[in-house]
């Protein structure tokens, strides 16, 4: 079975901005005199959540006496993520960002040998669009072939959906796609959409779990800049491409066809 598909989450994947999502968090926190701060480590722990609103919702039930100054908490959740949405692309804007190492070789490889892309974050459109326009002056509509964000998919990962919504935007099955993710969540929830996944860690994911991902690096790596491999094959391949994507998913395909053919010997 050869390579169908790419699906690549955005966060901390396509390109390292946890950071400034932290920045984000503590800014709005600050301009609503709230007693919360986020610290690199506490932020670590918190990336187990998805999703900005679900974070807000949880430290809010925790903090009883903000909760009950509160009379509709709901709003005030909506009200605190609109302006820490706001926060991050002011600061996303301002910063030098670029992507990671082997994002945009391993996106016009793929659009080279018109293998379909796909987008698949808890993120919003217009958080997706200010990266793409900041670092190459381009809408992600004209780059990716399907594109689900929180704003149409609101079950969060680990939850399967949003990729199971963009295969279906795709016109693909599962089998044969390859999700490229950054999280223990994103893991999950490809895996549980049916995809290979291929994780490229940082400073807030490293220790997570990746039970199931075919290779977890540092990062895609480039020809002259190789990956750090953690976790599975590389197939003596020292950066992520088609061709190691092929070999992932070809891998996939015998090693189920062969666990067929013993369940049905057994029969």
């Amino acid at each position: 079975m050869k390579l169908k598909g790419i699906i690549f989450d955005v966060d901390g994947t396509i390109a390292d901005t946890e950071e400034i999502h932290r920045q984000a968090f503590n800014q709005t926190f600050e301009e609503f005199n709230i007693e919360w701060n986020w610290s690199v480590d506490d932020y670590r722990q918190i990336l187990h959540i998805s999703g900005g609103k679900e974070r807000f919702r949880k430290f809010l039930n925790e903090d009883l006496s903000l909760k009950n100054d509160i009379v509709d908490q709901e709003s005030f959740v909506q009200e605190l993520h609109k302006r820490k949405s706001e926060n991050y692309r002011l600061i996303l804007n301002s910063d030098g960002i670029q992507f990671r190492p082997g994002v945009i070789r391993l996106i016009n490889e793929a659009r080279d040998k018109e293998i379909p892309i796909g987008v698949a974050t808890s993120s919003s459109m217009a958080n997706l669009t200010t990266l793409f326009n900041k670092i190459l002056n381009i809408e992600p509509c004209e780059i990716f072939n399907s594109i689900v964000t929180s704003d149409t998919v609101q079950d969060k990962k680990p939850s399967p959906a949003v990729y199971q919504c963009v295969l279906a935007g795709l016109g693909l099955d599962a089998e044969g796609c390859v999700a490229i993710e950054d999280t223990q969540n994103g893991n999950l929830s490809a895996i549980a959409a049916g995809l290979q996944t291929v994780i490229t860690t940082h400073a807030y994911t490293i220790d997570n779990d990746f039970t199931g991902a075919s290779i977890v690096s540092n990062h895609l790596g480039e020809p002259d800049h190789p990956f750090k491999l953690s976790q599975g094959s590389s197939f003596d391949k020292s950066f992520v491409d088609i061709e190691l994507l092929n070999t992932i998913v070809s891998n996939t395909s015998v090693s189920k066809n062969k666990k067929l053919s013993s369940v049905a010997a057994t029969n």
